[in-house]
């Protein structure tokens, strides 16, 4: 990457330096791409698409993504997946910039010095200050997965999933001061299966979301959208509050699919773990588990007669839970090795009786 005073220069400079595939018509808009997480990559992707058709209103001036960040294991420093996938489709490095926050100075120069028309953020993962938010003078759009004013936060699809909700969305909202509290442009309804974990839910809905915005970007544009866009109750918000590792651990005094639930919500990212005691010969040693894939018992038979005891039927483990429930897990991981399946672990325990603890930790 260059430093910020050559990616200014560079900026300030670009009509007379840039490839023609890179300047900007003067018919067209000017738009600003900021995201960071692979899914921002697919809004990016189908921008792009869209910015090439003949009759685009739009090209895309510039990206902004979080810094490159240690990967591998701390290893190598590496660009964000938005950055990565910016680059291997042959996005200008000069065009791409990684501020730590979105109001630092030198970058807002730099953007002030693109003039964008419009801004659109998905899963960027900075606060906008004021200062960046008056800069486009058609606003700044964000990709909101959740239907707001509902989940409003940094986690909406994990604490979504968490409750158990049967239907969820995505907002495209005009980006305000507050948190994911401006209006909605427009909104995507998207049922929700018992099944599904959040990095599969997540990817779905940017990609719905992605698709909406496209088909909205018209109306943003000539400015209706501005007018059309409905206020949110904020007396029907709800938070999504980020998640804080120490959330991930499972405590088997609550019901199986209050469990189930967050097993799903948390996958990926810092997924789930559970301490079990292992037994034999008298002797007791506590293990903790991944737990990766898991459903809600529904035969009370398969409950074990030792109320504590950890049983295998047919193609789970089957953990009691509060309430006479049952957990089976389907798919567990053990530190630092590879996700099983429960039928494996449970033949390599040769004979080892396993307990559940009751408490998280």
């Amino acid at each position: 990457m260059h430093s910020s005073s050559m990616i200014r220069r560079f900026c300030c400079l670009q009509s007379a330096t840039s490839p023609p595939s890179l300047s900007l018509s003067s018919k067209k808009k000017s738009l600003v791409f900021l995201g960071s997480p692979q899914v921002s990559a697919t809004v990016l992707d189908a921008l792009f698409n869209a910015s090439s058709a003949s009759d685009s209103l739009f090209e895309i001036a510039a990206i902004v993504t979080q810094p490159p960040a240690r990967r591998d294991r701390g290893k190598k420093l590496l660009p964000s997946p938005l950055a990565k996938f910016a680059l291997d489709i042959g996005f200008s490095s000069d065009l791409i910039f990684t501020p730590e926050r979105a109001g630092e100075d030198n970058f807002l120069s730099n953007l002030r010095c693109l003039q964008p028309d419009l801004c659109i953020t998905a899963a960027y993962g900075n606060i906008l200050p004021s200062k960046f938010l008056n800069i486009p003078p058609l606003g700044t759009v964000n990709i909101h997965p959740s239907l707001l004013p509902l989940y409003r936060g940094a986690a909406p699809v994990q604490r979504a999933l968490q409750d158990g909700v049967k239907e969820t969305g995505v907002s495209l909202v005009f980006t305000v001061r507050e948190l994911d509290a401006g209006p909605i442009i427009a909104n995507e309804r998207f049922e929700v299966d018992d099944e599904i974990k959040a990095p599969d839910l997540l990817s779905q809905l940017f990609s719905e979301g992605s698709k909406l915005l496209v088909r909205e970007l018209p109306s943003i544009f000539d400015g209706s959208a501005k007018v059309k866009a409905q206020p949110q109750d904020h007396n029907k918000a709800t938070l999504a509050p980020k998640i804080n590792p120490e959330e991930s651990w499972l405590s088997f005094d609550q019901e199986a699919l209050v469990l189930h639930n967050k097993v799903r919500a948390f996958a990926g990212w810092p997924g789930t773990r559970a301490k079990v005691l292992v037994e034999k010969n008298g002797e007791q040693k506590t293990m903790e588990l991944k737990i990766i894939t898991t459903r809600v018992g529904i035969h009370k038979t398969i409950l074990p007669k030792e109320v504590d005891d950890i049983t295998f039927v047919k193609d789970a483990l089957v953990f009691p839970c509060a309430g006479g429930t049952a957990l089976e897990v389907i798919e567990v991981q053990l530190p630092g090795k590879k996700v099983v399946r429960a039928d494996a672990f449970w033949n390599g325990l040769r004979g080892q009786k396993l307990k559940r603890l009751k408490e998280a930790i």
